[in-house]
Order: structure tokens, then sequence, then C-alpha cells
């Protein structure tokens, strides 16, 4: 199992979206709050050349609160025209920097999330690899950032296109991309899966 070659693969395929997009898809909302298609696109890229010491420069930057970190971050790549964010990209399709934590776990989900987060608002599905979600969905569950054992708490969730699962309580059954946006605690992703589990999410989640 290469998630190198997973993430280097998930970021080119982000990147030959991106290439397509018309300037109104760059503004248009995603499922990360507050956030653009082309704000999604500069997050992506703010940690790819900064390791430990500078993500501690920019924790000082958010007066050490943490949930402020990535607004930090993105101040750095804000300003950045979609034809630069693709470009720097295209140069960055191995994750580097703090993304390549975890044997590259942290990029590939990162990425994958994020391709999503555009994807789904502006209606332009697609079939996420099978190995790939079979690397994130676990990995979801329990990284710091997505906190996903706490977004998915009390349910049972079954993804219902490969052999995985995670969780206790009623059941809330659908693909695995759906799984894994929901772990993500992304909002209206719930309406997607079925089940008694997936009530209790949609009234959690949104």
């Amino acid at each position: 199992m290469d998630v190198m070659a997973m993430a280097r693969a998930e970021r080119s395929e982000l990147a030959d979206l991106l290439e397509t997009l018309t300037p109104q898809q760059w503004e248009h909302p995603t499922l990360c709050s507050r956030w653009t298609v082309r704000e999604v696109v500069a997050h992506l890229v703010s940690y790819e050349e900064h390791g430990r010491a500078d993500l501690l420069h920019r924790l000082l930057r958010a007066r050490l609160r943490p949930g402020r970190l990535n607004d930090a971050a993105l101040d750095d790549y804000r300003d950045r025209t979609p034809g630069q964010l693709v470009a720097f990209l295209r140069g960055h399709l191995t994750p580097q920097g703090t993304t390549a934590s975890m044997g590259g776990r942290v990029g590939l989900v990162d990425a994958l999330v994020h391709h999503q987060d555009i994807r789904r608002p502006l209606g332009l599905p697609r079939e996420v690899p099978a190995d790939r979600l079979e690397v994130c969905l676990p990995f979801a569950v329990t990284a710091p950032p997505l906190r996903g054992f706490w977004h998915g708490r009390g349910v049972r969730l079954v993804a219902t296109d490969l052999d995985w699962s995670t969780g206790r309580g009623p059941e809330a059954r659908g693909p695995g991309e759906a799984v894994l946006m929901v772990l993500a605690g992304r909002a209206g992703v719930a309406g997607s899966l079925t089940g008694p589990g997936a009530e209790v999410l949609r009234r959690r989640l949104g």
C-alpha cells in the first residue's frame, strides 16, 4: 500500500478539476464553513512547505488558539490567484512538511476531503477509488483535526460499498465517500445515508 502514491494521485486529480473551473466557481461556497473554493485550495497548500517550527510560529500568530490556526495559515496564501494556486499544487503533488505526516495519510485525507468539499456544492460528483477510502476512513476516526470519533458518536457507520464500519448504536449506512465526509463533520452529507442512525447524524450535523 503506497499511501504517498495515493496522495499524489488525489492531488493531481484535484488539480485537473480546478483547471476546468470558471471564475465564478472559484468563488463558490464549499462544505467548509466560511470558505470559497479558492480559500479551500489556499488552505490545502498552506501547510505544504512548513514544518514544526512554522507551525509553532503560526500558532503564536493565532494567539495559541488551535481553532484559529487554519486562518493564520490561510492568510499567507489568501491573495494568490487561481492560476498560482493550481501551479503551486502541481508543484507539490507529493506531500511534504506537516502534510507528509503518518506516511502521507495527513496529505491524502486532507486532499480527499477538501476535493469533495469542492465537488459536492458544485454538483460535480465522482467515484472515489476504494483503496483511498480504505486508508482514509479508519484514519479519519482518530485523526485529531477531523475528530471523526466525536462526529459519529452513538452511531454505527457502515460503508455499503466497502467492508468497513465503525462505532456502536443505530446504523447509518451509505457509500464510503459519504461516511468519510460525515466523519469529517460536513453539514448536509448525512442526508446521503440511510437507517435510524442517519437521522441522529442529520440532527447533529445539519
